[in-house]
């Protein structure tokens, strides 16, 4: 494939993957370009807005330029770089767990200074979803974060976290199920998020 040829904007994910397998020059950029916002998105959406998530981001990527090559469908590289993501998400969560476990935890608290700036009721609600997600097992929050919040398909969904598509409809209602109970104890959340979850499920 001639370099000139790998046009940003036209060149469709099977080419690109075709490219990176190459390993051509310009094709792990236009891969960063693509794809990055989504992951960094994903990321963000399933560990929570008070982690710095850009280490993860390179991992990901790393990841991704290293095995790109077992790519056995290129045309399937969205869903390549989301199984990546979500691997790199439940290494992430495990870790977390372990560190808390031994008291070498990172502050999770929504006063750290990595916080996204929103206005103090928003920030206590994030925080107070991101304590129930914390209760989940690994595979049902990315499942929640991937359906619910990223909107994926469940077909999607059941990809990227390499398990069948009616477990993936067991755990996501389970998840769900929890979610709302809790949200709807407690009256901030309730108030705040009630209406996304509405529209969250009609989705």
């Amino acid at each position: 494939m001639e370099e000139a040829s790998l046009d940003p904007e036209a060149l469709p994910d099977e080419v690109l993957a075709r490219a990176l397998i190459l390993n051509e020059a310009r094709a792990t950029r236009i891969a960063w370009d693509r794809f990055s916002p989504m992951v960094r998105r994903i990321l963000r959406r399933s560990l929570g807005p008070e982690i710095d998530t850009e280490d993860l981001l390179q991992e990901v990527f790393v990841r991704l330029f290293s095995k790109v090559h077992q790519l056995q469908k290129p045309r399937a590289l969205r869903a390549f770089i989301i199984a990546i993501t979500t691997l790199t998400v439940r290494q992430e969560l495990r870790q977390r767990a372990l560190g808390r476990w031994i008291g070498l935890g990172r502050d999770e608290s929504p006063n750290d200074p990595r916080a996204v700036e929103l206005d103090p009721v928003a920030r206590e609600a994030l925080a107070r979803l991101y304590a129930i997600l914390n209760r989940f097992a690994t595979r049902d929050r990315m499942a929640f974060v991937l359906h619910f919040v990223e909107g994926m398909k469940l077909s999607e969904v059941s990809t990227a976290l390499g398990v069948s598509l009616a477990t993936t409809k067991r755990g996501l209602s389970r998840v769900w199920s929890r979610v709302v109970f809790h949200v709807h104890r407690d009256p901030l959340l309730a108030d705040y998020l009630a209406p996304q979850l509405k529209e969250m499920r009609r989705e």
